[in-house]
């Protein structure tokens, strides 16, 4: 069973202006979501718990550098963006 990934308009903002900035991580991010989608628990996502002001949210890693910050609503099966970018960026 998969989950559903929801957009919001300011993720996809935060999200476009990332690409634009750093288009060679383009093919990366979509393969991050791709599995995020199908297997948020993934191995190579290294999907983990944040504390502090960001209990509650996830992090998932497209590579050593980058980060994308989640709501991981397990009950409803879905996936809501929150922030995209380098570690200090997102934490």
């Amino acid at each position: 069973m998969s989950y559903k990934i929801v957009f919001t308009e300011r993720y996809t903002r935060i999200a476009a202006r990332f690409l634009q900035r750093h288009p060679d991580m383009a093919r990366a991010y979509v393969k991050t979501l791709a599995l995020l989608e199908v297997n948020p628990q993934h191995p190579s996502l290294r999907l983990h718990a944040l504390g502090g002001r960001l209990v509650g949210v996830h992090s998932v890693s497209i590579n050593l550098s980058y980060r994308i910050t989640i709501h991981l609503l397990i009950t409803e099966r879905e996936i809501v963006p929150l922030d995209l970018g380098d570690h200090d960026a997102v934490y």
